[in-house]
């Protein structure tokens, strides 16, 4: 099998990458399809998904079986300030990326975001549930979501939230790094959702990917929490002296409006290959044991 990971030096592109060299993850063994697979990784300074000539030239003659496009502009305030950044980004790249997985025939895993949704519910979303993204990171990535339905036959879209692995940056390290360095630190309370660890969505992509049970799922960390839940058991767990204080969404000002709401309920995982994603709390508690040891 021949693999191509877009994102490659990111979270959730470097666990993958991790995963199918080492042939399982935190959760078990992957599945045997993946032995012996020769594993490609690509990041923006290799291959600009938004640019489709570029794209095209990549795949002549260099055809593969699994893309997974890991590549993204996640930054939420960020693509508020640069609007058309975050469109080629996360929905030409999308499309670029859909229109070469069908050219070759080949199964595409897209990585999407629980900022699909307007936030507003109050039960945790299914894939069915319609979307109604309230920002411009949201939008964007609902766009991709709707070039790679309309353009590739075998597709995954796999929406998740709260990331956080073992490279890059993420919510879970910038709490270390504030709470070592204050005794008291503010974090908002209103917000709920679920952290999700990158090495078991790695592991479901990987799941599902070895399957032809194509379609639109939810994947992420079993249970809910507020971001405020979130850094006090960041802190407990590391065992760092700090007093994290809940504060509302009004008191913490930015531009992109995020979701009040945005749990996700894994059905279709449920319903196909099977949902093994850990609960938060255990999956967060190993996480910092290893990122300690490393």
């Amino acid at each position: 099998m021949k693999i191509l990971i877009t994102g490659r030096n990111g979270q959730l592109g470097n666990e993958l990458a991790k995963i199918l060299k080492e042939g399982r993850s935190e959760l078990g063994a992957i599945p045997a399809c993946y032995q012996d697979a020769q594993v490609t990784g690509v990041d923006l300074d290799e291959l600009d998904i938004s640019d489709q000539e570029a794209v095209n030239r990549f795949f002549e003659g260099n055809p593969f079986d699994l893309l997974i496009n890991c590549a993204a502009m996640t930054n939420v305030e960020g693509c508020e300030d640069n609007q058309d950044v975050a469109f080629k980004a996360n929905a030409l790249g999308a499309r670029n990326m859909a229109l070469a997985a069908d050219k070759m025939g080949a199964k595409l895993v897209h990585v999407s975001t629980d900022y699909v949704f307007s936030g507003d519910g109050s039960v945790p979303y299914v894939e069915w549930d319609l979307c109604n993204p309230q920002s411009i990171y949201g939008k964007s990535k609902y766009l991709g979501e709707q070039y790679v339905r309309e353009l590739c036959k075998k597709y995954f879209i796999l929406r998740t939230s709260w990331l956080y692995g073992y490279v890059g940056k993420n919510f879970v390290k910038t709490i270390l790094r504030i709470a070592k360095a204050n005794e008291e630190i503010t974090v908002v309370n209103d917000q709920r959702g679920n952290p999700t660890n990158a090495a078991d969505l790695a592991h479901h992509i990987l799941k599902a990917a070895a399957t032809e049970q194509y379609g639109v799922y939810h994947c992420t960390g079993t249970g809910e929490c507020t971001w405020y839940d979130f850094a006090c058991k960041i802190v407990e767990y590391a065992g760092i002296d700090c007093k994290v204080r809940p504060v509302t969404s009004q008191e913490y000002v930015q531009k992109a409006k995020r979701p009040a709401f945005s749990s996700l309920d894994n059905r279709m995982l449920r319903c196909t290959v099977g949902d093994e994603m850990r609960d938060w709390q255990e999956a967060l508690e190993c996480y910092l044991k290893n990122l300690k040891d490393m």
